[in-house]
């Protein structure tokens, strides 16, 4: 690859991100219901205390623990706790553009853009090393709740912004949540 296709690559990645996405009002409606919704707000909430607990533990106990792990397995400990850093920087990053939505500081069309939209699937989702049972339980804990909200909202992120679907698809699923939990807590 030479300098010039990699700069061309990387223009046209840029456009892409700048490109508006076509107008879909009931992608809109279903983005809008749901960041002034009940589970949203948990959601949110959720995704922030797991962004918070991870921090403290690869801040603290984790970084004390790493340095006493043998070398092949400090080296898993580092993969592992990038992989984690990573998938929670994409949770943390969708779940504020979605408050950002529901704050009105940006649009339901804007968020659309693909830039704003859950990323990193290949890094996030994939296979763990194969030593990752060597790791400290507490590492591993959070390895696993990071990959279950990651999955969680890339779940949301495709079916709240899926042109193939039903219109009301979400909507559905939205008002059987309503109905199960309510709007509170």
């Amino acid at each position: 690859m030479t300098v010039n296709s990699i700069s061309e690559e990387r223009g046209q990645n840029t456009k892409r991100n700048q490109e508006k996405p076509a107008r879909s009002p009931e992608i809109e409606l279903s983005i809008l219901r749901f960041v002034a919704s009940g589970p949203f707000s948990r959601l949110f909430k959720d995704g922030m205390v797991l962004v918070e607990e991870t921090a403290s533990y690869l801040d603290s106990l984790g970084r004390a623990g790493s340095k006493e792990l043998p070398r092949n397995i400090d080296l898993a400990y580092a993969g592992e706790s990038m992989r984690l850093t990573t998938r929670l920087m994409q949770v943390a990053s969708w779940l504020l553009v979605h408050r950002a939505i529901e704050e009105g500081e940006i649009s339901a069309h804007e968020a659309q853009n693909d830039k704003y939209r859950l990323g990193a699937h290949e890094v996030c989702s994939g296979k763990p090393l194969e030593s990752i049972e060597l790791l400290p339980e507490r590492l591993r804990e959070l390895l696993t709740c990071s990959e279950q909200m990651y999955d969680r909202v890339n779940r949301l992120d495709k079916t709240l912004y899926s042109a193939e679907r039903l219109p009301s698809e979400f909507d559905t699923q939205l008002n059987r949540l309503h109905e199960a939990f309510g709007d509170g807590a």
